[in-house]
This record gives C-alpha cells, structure tokens and sequence, in this order.
C-alpha cells in the first residue's frame, strides 16, 4: 500500500493533511447556502450533498465504534454548519465504515487523522467545501476538525487532537469530543513507525472504524 510522506513540521505551522496539493478544487467562500464543489479525487464517491439549512442546524451526535473502542463527538452544528452537514451526509451513507485512520502524530502535533477509505492519506470523497468557523480557533484535546490541502479544500478527511495542540487557525474545528479521549490516548501511547519521520506515521495498533452511527437528528 503506498504511504504518502509527510514532513512534520513545527506547531505554529500548517499541517499538511489530506491529498496533496492541486488534486482537489478549492471552494468559494462559505456562504449561508454552503457551496459542495465537485472535486477529485472521488474514493468510495456517495454523491455530492445538498445542503439543506433547517437539517443542518440540528444537533447530532456521531460515534464512531472503531477496533480500540468508541469515540463520540458533539458535532458544533452552530458554528460549522457546511462541515457538519457534509459529515453526517458521508456517515449516513456508510462512507468511513471499514476504513482506517492512516495517520498518528505524537511529537508537537497530537492528532490522529481519520476519514480516507484509500488509507494513502490522499483519499477524498469526489467534492470540496469551504473552511467555516476558524476565526480564534485553538485545538485543544478533544478537538476534532478538518485536515485539508490549502484553504476551502475540505474533502471527508479529518483528524481528533488528543492532546493540546497549537496549530495556526487553518483547519475547521467542527466537533468535540464527548466520550473517547481516553481511546485516543491508548492509540498514541501506542505509538507509530514514523514512516513519515519521527513522531508522524501510521499508528502501531491498527485503528479501523467499523461503523459511524449519528443520533440526535
């Protein structure tokens, strides 16, 4: 399986997630509307969402039931309506089930990142959308938010931060974790092979999820 190399680079700086750069079609600025731009590539490709305001302003919460155990996140639906709509749209039609996060960091960034069913780090779900609710964002443990190519290219991958991390306000923080940090903690302190230098690789203990399941909606 191709594994795509990425330099781990200091806190302050972006993180370079999701396909690399020029495979995905960036997206216009966000709008009240929420724009769902056509894009590649298109891995395990469910359509493309319509948004529609009134669904996406419910409260949801999604969990993930993964090999180490279960992580539930509150989806922020107030403050990243775009991102949380495109969410639940890709869990309701089964897009993470049986995929696996690729990619654990462990030294300056704490995140494990999740929602590429190439498991290449370069998977992305056949559209783009714009970045939302980044003004003052911090990534405290607990967060999850978007991994992206550059700005307005969010795509189906994302990552948890397990433990406090300082990342320029760059990735759109969408959810917070509710019940599973404690399964994020066992992952790290597993650790990972660094396949991409140290501190940034695959992690050690396979981490498949097996099912995303939405409730509140």
């Amino acid at each position: 399986m191709k594994r795509t190399s990425w330099a781990l680079l200091a806190a302050a700086t972006a993180l370079p997630l999701i396909a690399p750069v020029g495979t995905a079609s960036a997206a216009p600025a966000a709008t009240a509307t929420c724009t769902y731009t056509a894009a590649v590539p298109a891995d395990n490709f469910k359509g493309i969402p319509v948004f529609d305001a009134a669904r996406a302003a419910r409260p949801y919460k999604a969990t993930l039931r993964t090999s180490q155990g279960a992580i539930t996140f509150q989806a922020l639906t107030d403050k990243a309506p775009c991102t949380t709509f495109s969410f639940r749209f890709l869990a309701e039609h089964d897009y993470f089930d049986r995929s696996h996060c690729h990619r654990l960091t462990t030294q300056r960034l704490y995140v494990l990142q999740c929602g590429d069913p190439t498991g290449t780090g370069s998977g992305g779900p056949g559209y783009s959308f714009p970045d939302e609710n980044l003004d003052g964002a911090t990534y405290p443990a607990g967060t999850v938010a978007m991994a992206n190519a550059g700005p307005n290219t969010n795509g189906s991958q994302f990552f948890f931060v397990w433990k406090d991390t300082k990342l320029s306000p760059n990735y759109t923080p969408f959810g917070r974790v509710t019940a599973g940090l404690d399964v994020l903690q066992k992952i790290a302190a597993a650790g990972e092979d660094d396949q991409n230098g140290p501190g940034d690789g695959f992690p050690n203990v396979p981490v498949t999820i097996r099912q995303v399941r939405i409730a509140g909606h």
